[in-house]
């Protein structure tokens, strides 16, 4: 059982309460959410279990905001292969990746300012992204095309572009995860990660996005639970007081709102438990604790209330630091509550699938851009029947879920009626491709080929049996063209398995 460490009037439990950015459970705000958001809770994350429909979310958010106006709403909508907004159709914006590979700024300004635009006429306004993380280890098992790429200049000018048209909106930017998660090859949602590299790598790579994103303004930045030795041999960077406030605060000169990852993730909760991770977090610098993404109950939210309450109260987090922290979550409030944008929310239309609504299909328009087609030897022709979709399925990493659907079966089968469709996993065999395939044309589906040796293996067999077989690689393109035609669409997300699918039909 929780105990009221003091009334929920008292400054220190508000203060406590205010730096908090705890989930929770359904399609409706709860009466212990709407209670503590009275008590002084100042955010609320949602996640896909909380969306339905974007009347449903509007509801919802005004239904927040009938108890505090200034209520921070966050969530965690990247777009591409992480969507919250649409977690069961797929994402109508292609992902960082996508948009990196095509390096048009104000491209991805525009796709920023669309999702914004989305989001606050939804009554969100605090989105975790974007991702400003280098992805310079290819196998990484967690960021891949949630990176721009793996060109530092590249990554920071995106970035850059991604949090003003995201702010120009009226939508918070929180730039992660600070100070760089591209060169893991540990998912933090499961252990601690580690990056082993000198200073100056660090400073010169991953750093530099987050100068650059220093300096356009981003509202707010995410730390990450990953253990950089040359920063801080004994603390993962949300945990870091050399990292937040002495690299961050002090050395970038950031005055922004420092949020950390979700506490809940292993990296830190089988490390320290959630309690004193928060604690720790706090004290290193940060200004916000998110916590909700697997534990979304108000059981939560007094646990690690009272346990803030408590370390002010034991002297191991100052008064002051707590009161510090809370002041810029509500001075980011007051921000939000001045930039609200109002607008009608709409479900996507004909217009906006097909790219010719201006602003609303920038992205469909940004996916296209994005692909990369290459041809095999022989002449490519469009099919004149309905193929077969083989889709090699690997386990969706927790940022993206196994939720939201991806390929191009679905865009396949309404370009060519009958398209029929199978998945394939780690056990696939190559006689069961061919028997269900028949004598249809074969659209291999793969996603990051490069790093799983049973997907190879399967296309080696597949495409050793039918040359003839269309390749579309819809994560990162790191293996060689292969296929008839080989097609590289740089993310999932619905509108690529639409540009994908109009390459195939030869539309």
């Amino acid at each position: 059982m929780t105990t009221l460490v003091r009334g929920s009037s008292d400054t220190l439990t508000r203060d406590a309460l205010t730096v908090l950015q705890p989930g929770f459970v359904g399609t409706t705000a709860p009466d212990w959410l709407l209670r503590r958001i009275g008590e002084g809770l100042s955010s609320v994350g949602l996640f896909g279990r909380n969306i339905a429909t974007p009347e449903q979310l509007t509801a919802l958010t005004a239904r927040l905001r009938a108890e505090r106006d200034d209520v921070l709403v966050a969530i965690d909508e990247e777009g591409g292969d992480v969507t919250r907004l649409e977690v069961r159709t797929g994402s109508s914006f292609p992902g960082n990746h996508a948009l990196g590979t095509v390096d048009d700024t104000e491209l991805t300004r525009a796709v920023a300012h669309e999702l914004g635009r989305r989001l606050a006429a939804c009554g969100v306004d605090f989105n975790w992204a974007p991702s400003a993380d280098v992805n310079s280890n290819p196998d990484n098992p967690v960021i891949g095309v949630r990176s721009f790429g793996a060109d530092p200049r590249l990554v920071a000018r995106h970035t850059v572009a991604y949090i003003e048209g995201m702010q120009s909106a009226g939508v918070v930017a929180c730039t992660k995860h600070f100070p760089g998660h591209g060169d893991t090859n540990v998912d933090s949602h499961h252990a601690m990660p580690r990056i082993d590299v000198d200073p100056d790598t660090l400073h010169a790579r991953e750093l530099a996005p987050f100068r650059a994103a220093i300096a356009a303004g981003s509202k707010s930045v995410m730390s990450a639970h990953i253990l950089l030795p040359a920063l801080d041999p004994d603390r993962p960077a949300t945990l870091s007081p050399r990292i937040l406030t002495g690299l961050l605060r002090q050395e970038l000169g950031y005055e922004g709102l420092i949020v950390t990852d979700g506490v809940e993730m292993r990296a830190i909760a089988s490390t320290y438990g959630i309690e004193r991770g928060s604690v720790l977090a706090i004290a290193a610098g940060a200004d916000a604790v998110c916590v909700g993404g697997g534990l979304a109950d108000e059981e939560t939210v007094l646990r690690l209330r009272d346990a803030l309450v408590e370390a002010v109260r034991t002297g191991e987090l100052p008064e002051e630091r707590l009161a510090d922290a809370a002041a810029r979550v509500r001075a980011l409030a007051s921000w939000t509550q001045a930039h609200r944008v109002r607008g009608a929310v709409s479900e996507p239309g004909a217009a906006e699938q097909e790219g010719t609504a201006p602003g609303a299909g920038v992205g469909l328009v940004a996916a296209r851009r994005a692909l990369r087609v290459t041809p095999g030897e022989e002449p490519y022709t469009r099919p004149t029947g309905a193929p077969y979709v083989a889709s090699f399925t690997p386990v969706a990493n927790i940022a993206v879920g196994d939720e939201t659907p991806w390929g191009v079966a679905a865009e396949l089968e309404r370009l060519l009626p009958g398209t029929r469709t199978g998945n394939h996993g780690a056990d696939a065999a190559v006689e069961d491709v061919l028997r269900a395939a028949g004598d249809r044309l074969i659209v291999a589906v793969v996603r990051d080929a490069h790093r799983h040796a049973w997907m190879r293996e399967a296309l080696d067999g597949l495409l050793a049996a039918r040359p003839g077989t269309v390749v579309v690689e819809m994560g990162l393109n790191q293996a060689p063209p292969r296929g008839a035609l080989h097609i590289a669409t740089h993310g999932a997300a619905r509108v690529c398995g639409i540009a994908a699918a109009e390459v195939v039909a030869g539309v």
